[in-house]
């Protein structure tokens, strides 16, 4: 005999699958958050245009649609430098030209490449950040000339800080002019560091405390800078901030959707339940009648078939229930983790710039006692400004071409640029 229940057999099926596929997008959707979470500290990068030396930090994973869950791709990801000519070599993709491109730019182009070698269905994701930046060069009458790592916010000024300040000669008369000055360029870039690590305490605390906003530091409030740095700390915050409401906002939609579930699948229990209830009274009905030899043994067969295809929807039913439950308290877990890591977070963060703060506070009462101490040898050896200012000149490279571009102490430095100093003699010579 033929099924006497096929439609409530058919929804049942239709309704897991579809409860299955949006499970599958939300678990996706969630994994890419996790995976791509520390792209927003980059996010400055995707205007930078990448050159040779730089050194690239490339994370890959692919969705496997047939299989629903993620591959990592060991094999690609990993830290690699673009060569002098411009190109990155990766594995299975080879050669690539990254000079004048973006990171987002590689990022896409990593994906289109594996997908079409090796005739992906998905499309693989990249992530790809700045590691390291090529680094900057300085020339001419400095303590070192020579090759440096480029940091962020780079001017002259820092540059020349960092070469060991202006070279003035070698005569005693000289000495106390000259280490005047490197004590006051390694000043003004300490001070700057520290102003850094204030605001970034502040943001630290303001993320601890979940405020909205960040308390004005006291130590910045005469600062003229102030403006900026609390809007830098600012975008900062709300990115992170935006990153974990994304992060909660996908693992709490799954929770839902599997609560919904579980009151569905409850309800096909209750109807599968009667169901086998029915089923078996018929059966009991028609055995009766089977042994009188009333009915032929061939129904009797078919009710019985029809008893055990209910049971065993029930327990499939059962063991959906389970596995929707279990899904719910790893949510739940991941969303504690989440948040407990956040939090560590920012406690190891804070300790850092805590640390850090320290140091830029002992490092800048140093060159303050340098400074006086030159300025006890030779009263005039803060006078410099009736000298000839230094000259600057920044060589830098833009479309194959090499440019010169007059500069000043505030003029900012790019990677790969090459910065030439020049010292004019006094009048008098």
């Amino acid at each position: 005999m033929t099924n006497p229940f096929p439609c409530r057999r058919g929804s049942l099926k239709q309704s897991d699958a579809a409860a299955q596929a949006i499970r599958a997008v939300l678990s996706r959707l969630l994994c890419v958050l996790l995976v791509l979470g520390g792209v927003a500290s980059a996010a400055r990068a995707d205007d930078y245009r990448l050159g040779p030396m730089d050194r690239l930090r490339i994370k890959v994973v692919e969705w496997q649609t047939a299989e629903g869950n993620f591959r990592d791709w060991s094999a690609v990801s990993g830290d690699y430098t673009v060569g002098p000519s411009g190109a990155l070599s990766l594995p299975f993709i080879g050669e690539a030209e990254a000079s004048g491109k973006t990171t987002a730019e590689i990022a896409a182009m990593i994906g289109e490449k594996l997908q079409q070698k090796f005739g992906l269905l998905d499309r693989p994701e990249a992530s790809v950040e700045l590691a390291e930046y090529r680094p900057f060069f300085i020339s001419g009458d400095v303590e070192a000339p020579g090759k440096y790592p480029y940091a962020p916010d780079l001017t002259v000024l820092k540059a020349v800080s960092i070469a060991g300040g202006i070279r003035r000669g070698s005569e005693n008369g000289q000495r106390a002019e000259r280490d005047f000055i490197n004590a006051q360029g390694n000043h003004a870039v300490l001070i700057d560091q520290r102003n850094r690590l204030i605001a970034k305490r502040a943001r630290l605390q303001a993320e601890a405390t979940d405020q909205v906003d960040i308390k004005l530091p006291s130590e910045l409030k005469e600062r003229p800078e102030l403006a900026r740095l609390l809007t830098d700390e600012s975008n900062v915050m709300a990115t992170r901030a935006q990153t974990l409401k994304l992060q909660l906002s996908a693992l709490g939609d799954l929770k839902n959707l599997l609560t919904s579930e579980i009151e569905a699948l409850s309800k096909k229990t209750v109807s599968q339940t009667r169901q086998l209830e029915l089923a078996k009274s018929e059966l009991a009905d028609v055995g009766g009648l089977a042994d009188k030899g009333l009915v032929v043994n061939t129904r009797v067969s078919g009710l019985e078939r029809s008893v055990a295809e209910i049971e065993s929807r029930l327990l499939d039913i059962g063991t959906s229930s389970l596995r929707a439950k279990q899904d719910i308290n790893k949510a739940t877990q991941d969303e504690i983790t989440l948040r407990n890591d956040r939090t560590a977070e920012i406690a190891a963060e804070l300790q850092s710039v805590d640390a850090d703060l320290e140091a830029a506070n002992l490092k800048i009462a140093m060159y303050s006692n340098l400074m006086a101490e030159a300025l006890s040898i030779a009263p005039d050896a803060s006078a410099g400004a009736e000298a000839p200012p230094p000259q600057f000149v920044i060589l830098r490279s833009s479309d194959g071409e090499a440019k010169e571009i007059d500069a000043d102490e505030t003029t900012p430095v790019l990677p790969g640029d090459v910065v030439k100093v020049k010292i004019l003699p006094p009048p008098s010579q």
